[in-house]
């Protein structure tokens, strides 16, 4: 019998660091206005793998009056530097021999590029599905990404898992006829991992 898929998310999930988090402060506050609120469609182009890294960068430098090697330095140096729970990752790891284990996250090229070698995730992860790559979102065409990966895997749907802190996200997966279990700040990733070890 096909091992079943434990899909992790990333972001607000495994990690809750941001890129550019070492600018000034009013530095950064400045690029999160910008990029995900008054540029949030350009930021979502970024993350369907509509920009590179560099040009959004570039963008920003112009926007904050600061020398693009500045902030691309800060940049590289913050994505490779995303604090992770190693103890989260071993139980991934362990729970290897149940599931398929596959990092699924709506992200930028730089993920792919610098955080994912950093901090080693393939160590711990079957794959990394990102959506600068995939060109999408994980609710996107009904949940598209993951029934994709059920095919690939022949996995069964009923006993796949989502961890996800994204309600939009379980919601879909759900709706596949998976099984979400959502992060929040009582039921972190170690709790839902918690249960999978006892069950």
């Amino acid at each position: 019998m096909n091992k079943p898929i434990l899909f992790v998310d990333f972001d607000g999930t495994l990690c809750h660091d941001r890129f550019w988090r070492s600018l000034p402060e009013e530095q950064y506050k400045k690029v999160q206005v910008r990029l995900f609120e008054e540029e949030k469609s350009y930021a979502e182009e970024w993350m369907k793998g509509k920009h590179t890294a560099e040009e959004v960068n570039q963008f920003l430098a112009e926007q904050l009056g600061i020398p693009f090697e500045e902030i691309w330095e800060i940049f590289v140096k913050d994505a490779e530097t995303m604090n992770v729970s190693k103890d989260v990752l071993e139980t991934i790891r362990k729970l290897q021999e149940r599931y398929t284990t596959i990092l699924v996250t709506v992200n930028m090229d730089s993920f792919s590029r610098f955080t994912v070698s950093a901090l080693k995730l393939k160590d711990y992860f079957d794959h990394i599905s990102n959506s600068y790559y995939e060109g999408k979102f994980k609710s996107d065409n009904e949940g598209e990404v993951f029934r994709d990966y059920i095919q690939k895997y022949s996995a069964p749907v009923d006993r796949s898992i989502l961890i996800d802190d994204s309600t939009g996200a379980c919601k879909t997966f759900r709706a596949l006829g998976g099984i979400a279990y959502q992060v929040t700040t009582e039921e972190d990733i170690s709790h839902h991992l918690a249960q999978l070890n006892k069950s």
